[in-house]
């Protein structure tokens, strides 16, 4: 069966698709584009966000990609500065009106902080504040699914002390060179699907010597190599990217890295990230 009709099953029942479409960095006005090239390939999972500026253009492309609603599997992001029950509350239509869509599929909070403080202070009760609107619309059929992104061990912990739905998904960033292997084992313990933004490491990790040697045995490119990689950790790979010819090479990943590869791309640490390092998601914080 092709990566693009493979699904993972939610604790909830919900399917999501193994491999999606990313669409950070992708303007407003090219995401309809890029939803409707990516629908055309075969993709069905489609991941945007509040913070990416472009729900409106993706809203766009999922009504016009001519593949009926159902079938495709539709994320945002609640944006990281809403720590409070009544902003979110607001953010979750705001989106909903934004992307023109009666539900969406996957609503996630964007980071444990706000971006401008990431990594930083203690938002634990603005985290629960926001999560008991999500379970609300969850609930009331809004969203399909709800969860988290960027949520280490310690901010899963206080959010689930008062949730009444346990987070079905956690993106986080993960990649060859970048395995959170600890976080990893904690969200599979706690039936929490992880989704692994940025698998291709931003590029970086093209200029990796080692991983383009093992790439080169396998017959296929350092990104195939890399969105297999994660696909085998049992995560959602999320590659972003607006280039029709990238989106197909990228679900050209029928192919099975051994456990000793495995092993080794587990154990590569690599987290240069060039001009994206200003980005607090790769700052190390």
């Amino acid at each position: 069966m092709n990566i693009l009709e493979q699904t993972y099953a939610l604790p909830n029942g919900v399917e999501i698709p193994k491999l999606g479409l990313g669409t950070w960095f992708i303007d407003d006005d090219k995401a309809a584009d890029a939803v409707k090239a990516a629908a055309e390939i075969g993709y069905r999972n489609i991941d945007t966000a509040q913070a990416y500026g472009n729900e409106r253009g993706v809203g766009e492309g999922v009504r016009g990609c001519g593949v009926p609603r159902e079938e495709l599997f539709v994320s945002t992001k609640l944006a990281a500065e809403i720590k409070d029950y009544e902003g979110a509350v607001a953010a979750i239509d705001g989106s909903l009106e934004k992307l023109g869509l009666d539900h969406i599929d996957l609503m996630l909070i964007h980071s444990p902080q706000p971006w401008d403080d990431f990594r930083g202070g203690d938002y634990t009760e603005g985290n629960r504040a926001a999560w008991r609107a999500m379970e609300e619309a969850y609930r009331a059929g809004k969203l399909r699914a709800i969860g988290v992104s960027n949520f280490r061990e310690q901010d899963l912990d206080g959010l689930l002390e008062t949730a009444t739905v346990v987070p079905q998904v956690n993106q986080l960033l993960v990649h060859v060179g970048n395995t959170p292997a600890g976080l990893l084992d904690y969200c599979a313990g706690k039936g929490i699907l992880v989704e692994a933004y940025s698998p291709i490491a931003h590029g970086a990790i093209l200029d990796n010597a080692e991983v383009s040697a093992m790439a080169q045995r396998y017959g296929v490119s350092v990104p195939q190599l890399c969105i297999r990689y994660t696909l085998q950790l049992g995560t959602v790979s999320l590659p972003k990217t607006a280039n029709p010819d990238h989106m197909r090479a990228n679900a050209q990943v029928d192919f099975e890295i051994t456990e000793a590869d495995m092993a080794a791309l587990r154990a590569l640490e690599d987290r240069d990230y060039g001009k994206y390092a200003r980005f607090p998601v790769y700052a190390g914080k």
